[in-house]
């Protein structure tokens, strides 16, 4: 099967996150879309005092994909150690299901900033790359490497940083979040404390 690799903080997963992986699900893009929810990105380290813990952000996502075809939520790299770059995850989940082709699922902002990530250009040789579009960032298709497609999905102008701010502020995120993780932030009184300095 060729599985695509959508890898995240998911602090909270929303559903921006739910519509795109199941968009590229619909498109054939891939046979199933993995979350893999990261305990810690590498190039997030500095990011992590409104970092809800792992196992909430790993069952927020459960309950927001339950019943989306093709989307599955993975904790695979909370076996790795931490943090994990993304060609050690790629080569492990390789190791772990050689009967897999797996493709590494990115936003437009990454591929912008792909250059800083830890051996980028083994990535590009090694794995395909899909990149989904993202609010103000324009890439010019003809400069891709041949193992990196865009994907036509649709626009979400949203970040999970905004979502926590506005949690914290007593605003309604039911637009943005699925039912099920919104009780679950409620129930367990996440993101009620914020000092303002993180961004994800």
């Amino acid at each position: 099967m060729r599985i695509g690799i959508y890898g995240g903080s998911f602090n909270p997963i929303h559903r921006g996150h739910t519509e795109l992986a199941a968009s590229i699900v619909r498109q054939g893009l891939v046979d199933e879309l993995w979350l893999l929810v990261s305990p810690l990105n590498p190039l997030k380290q500095d990011a992590t005092s409104d970092m809800a813990e792992y196992e909430h952000r790993l069952n927020m996502a459960r309950l927001a994909t339950e019943g989306i075809e093709g989307v599955k939520v993975s904790d695979f790299e909370r076996h790795l150690p931490i943090p994990s770059y993304t060609i050690t995850t790629l080569g492990e989940l390789r190791n772990a299901y050689p009967e897999h082709e797996f493709v590494l699922v990115i936003g437009a902002d990454n591929w912008e900033r792909f250059p800083r990530w830890y051996h980028a250009r083994e990535i590009i040789r090694s794995y395909p790359i899909l990149i989904y579009r993202r609010p103000g960032c324009a890439i010019d298709e003809t400069t891709l490497p041949p193992s990196v497609q865009m994907a036509d999905t649709p626009l979400y102008d949203i970040s999970s940083t905004e979502i926590r701010d506005a949690i914290s502020e007593g605003r309604d995120m039911s637009r943005w979040l699925d039912e099920k993780v919104l009780a679950y932030i409620g129930e367990h009184g996440l993101y009620r404390q914020q000092d303002g300095n993180c961004h994800n």
